[in-house]
């Protein structure tokens, strides 16, 4: 289950030199709100709990960040993502990572047309906005790799041609983490480029009540027929843009370089967050204030994205991970550790 870290308020935290009523007005942020809410709504009517994966997924579609999901079967990751791409109406694409999956299946291929006498490149799955990739880790390394270009360039280069890919584009992976066998290790350069890697607890006894009730009483044979779509491409667009205007305090810059650095000089980790990883924090941090109503950011914010953001970009050494330390609890470490800017 995500961390929820409470332990500072940061309720009261306004920008520097914020003391006139102008300023709350500065970016609409209602719109955004109101369509946000809608959407957990609509999620709503097939899944029970699973709050914070819902608002981790809402803020990387802000964000325009890509998402890792990790959990154990059946606690609803697929369908999570499944739901939201249905509430937006974009383009949508499902990829089974399988151990004979190839690059080509997912990026396309060559082919001889024998009408033009000349090779056309047909477009694979990955020609789409939302892309869901299931079981990810169960393809090799060769194929894991034809992702690297797309994710981060949103493009792809095929026998020397460019294929730009439309936006908005996210891809939204799940992978089991007690399943070894018939499984691959993603490589560190593919778990940068995810924004956030979102770790999938068990529904407690009431939740686990009310997803029996609703199966009882739900007669739908596909229950995604009941999410109805609301908001769009363009909509989404607009929205990831507005993000990126958010206010962020020249100390809060700074509190996240200090994050990131610390990662690096940490004795229990064996590899520290990249550069990437900075700005990945400050991108999450915009969504997750713009998720809130608010049109800058607070250090609450920072917190609270640091573990979906470092979680996976950061190694704890050998001797610690023998002794059952986890990245969340040293991330945890960290962030208690530098100063909070007032």
């Amino acid at each position: 289950m995500e961390n929820q870290n409470a332990e500072n308020n940061f309720s009261d935290y306004q920008p520097k030199g914020n003391h006139d009523a102008e300023f709350s007005a500065r970016l609409d942020m209602k719109e955004l709100q109101q369509s946000l809410e809608q959407v957990k709504s609509e999620i709503g009517k097939v899944i029970v709990g699973q709050e914070s994966m819902i608002e981790h997924l809402l803020a990387a579609l802000l964000a325009n960040g890509h998402v890792l999901i990790e959990g154990v079967p059946g606690v609803a990751k697929t369908i999570t993502a499944k739901l939201i791409a249905k509430t937006i109406d974009v383009g949508f694409s499902r990829i089974q990572f399988t151990p004979d999956l190839m690059p080509s299946d997912i990026l396309g291929t060559s082919v001889f047309n024998v009408k033009t006498s000349e090779f056309e490149f047909k477009k694979g799955p990955v020609f789409s906005n939302f892309i869901l990739i299931d079981e990810i880790n169960r393809s090799p390394a060769k194929t894991q790799a034809a992702l690297f270009e797309v994710m981060e360039e949103r493009q792809i280069t095929m026998d020397g041609n460019r294929y730009q890919l439309e936006e908005p584009f996210l891809v939204v992976a799940t992978q089991n983490p007690i399943e070894h066998e018939g499984t691959y290790r993603l490589p560190e350069a593919q778990l940068d480029r995810f924004l956030f890697k979102i770790n999938v607890g068990y529904p407690n006894l009431q939740q686990e009540l009310e997803i029996i009730k609703n199966q009882h009483e739900n007669k739908l044979e596909d229950k995604t027929d009941a999410v109805q779509r609301v908001i769009n491409g363009i909509q989404l667009k607009n929205y990831q843009n507005l993000v990126k205007d958010i206010l962020v305090e020249p100390q809060l810059l700074e509190y996240i370089a200090k994050i990131i650095v610390n990662t690096r000089e940490n004795q229990f980790l064996y590899l520290g967050a990249s550069p990437r990883a900075s700005l990945a924090l400050l991108t999450a941090s915009k969504a997750f204030a713009a998720i809130r109503g608010r049109d800058f950011v607070t250090p609450e914010d920072i917190k609270e994205a640091s573990y979906a953001v470092l979680r996976h970009r950061v190694m704890v050494s050998p001797e610690r991970e023998m002794e059952g330390l986890t990245a969340d609890e040293i991330i945890k470490q960290i962030l208690e550790t530098i100063e909070i800017p007032r």
